[in-house]
């Protein structure tokens, strides 16, 4: 069939993909024409080249077709800056996306664990995920991964991992609530309420209590009003006496969670709102004119009182004397 040449001129049937030249694919419709056989002049071998044609076209077509389909997902948009966001263990999963055309669903294991798909966020538009019911509240590390969702495609989808995340040793801790009681004039008393978490078990909210046990601390910072030596102390319960205040001062005081088994940057939580102590002089400078007026109001009552009876008193004596004398014999 050719002349001159006991080998044909090599068949254009490279593909080339994403714009790049001489590929893998390229290689190997080469090695495949050469595991075919080379094709050979004689008319006798007509009916074996045209099969070897029909395979190296057949395989060209199959490598163009998964060309397409690999650059088609590789345009898919990811998920990106894929992190954790936790308070109180109360824990999502955000990312951002390029595109709103896609669903995407999230996937979370434990170290050493099986890959599962959180029920709330299968094929979801949104690019947040509430995995607070997933995760359990104990010293144990997670993974999270976001996978972009396409159609009627078999192999494996677009997806981006998350860092490593453990609930116990990194969720943020807020703000807690107390108040502060006297005691007598050098001591005060601070009741801390232990916050609660969106973790439930057996159909009770639990606290922090709850999940951290003994591990479980907090913080108490105060001064004297006007001062700035500021003093620290720790408490392992929600309950603390403080002792040794100067009388009729004011004191100032702030409270956080503190859990020493913690990394540094997570030990303490929220500081919160402060809470002064009155002085003396607070408590006369608090009572208001009307407060004012209505003490002299009761003691200028008093007063009256005690003059009327005793002017009464000492008439009815002169009267009993009177009648007296009159009735003594002369």
């Amino acid at each position: 069939m050719w002349e001159g040449s006991a080998y044909p001129t090599p068949l254009p049937l490279c593909v080339q993909l994403n714009g790049s030249g001489t590929n893998p694919f390229q290689l190997l419709l080469l090695s495949s024409a050469n595991r075919s056989g080379q094709i050979r002049t004689e008319k006798g071998h007509a009916g074996t080249n045209m099969a070897t044609a029909k395979t190296l076209l057949w395989l060209g077509l199959s490598l163009s077709a998964f060309g397409i389909t690999t650059a088609d997902v590789n345009s898919v948009p990811r998920a990106q800056d894929v992190h954790w966001v936790s308070l109180d263990f109360t824990t999502h999963l955000r990312w951002s996306v390029t595109s709103s055309d896609y669903t995407y669903t999230v996937r979370f294991s434990g170290d050493n664990a099986d890959w599962e798909e959180s029920p709330n966020c299968i094929q979801i538009s949104a690019s947040e995920c509430d995995l607070t019911q997933s995760l359990k509240a104990s010293d144990r590390a997670y993974f999270a991964d976001v996978q972009t969702e396409i159609m009627d495609m078999d192999y494996e989808l677009p997806h981006t991992q998350s860092s490593r995340f453990n609930p116990y040793r990194e969720s943020n801790i807020s703000a807690v609530s107390f108040t502060v009681a006297p005691l007598d004039d050098r001591r005060v008393i601070v009741n801390i309420t232990d916050p609660l978490t969106s973790i439930y078990d057996r159909g009770k909210q639990l606290s922090i209590r709850d999940i951290f046990k003994k591990d479980l601390n907090y913080k108490i910072r105060y001064y004297k009003s006007g001062s700035t030596g500021k003093r620290d102390e720790i408490s392992n319960s929600s309950m603390k006496v403080i002792p040794g205040l100067d009388k009729g001062e004011s004191y100032c005081f702030m409270v956080a969670t503190f859990i020493r088994s913690r990394p540094k940057a997570t030990q303490q939580g929220s500081w919160s709102m402060q809470q002064c102590t009155k002085s003396s002089q607070d408590i006369l400078q608090d009572l208001s004119v009307g407060a004012w007026v209505g003490v002299g109001f009761i003691m200028l009552t008093v007063l009256i009182v005690i003059v009327t009876v005793t002017v009464l008193c000492c008439r009815q004596r002169n009267k009993t004397l009177q009648m007296s004398q009159s009735s003594a014999p002369v």
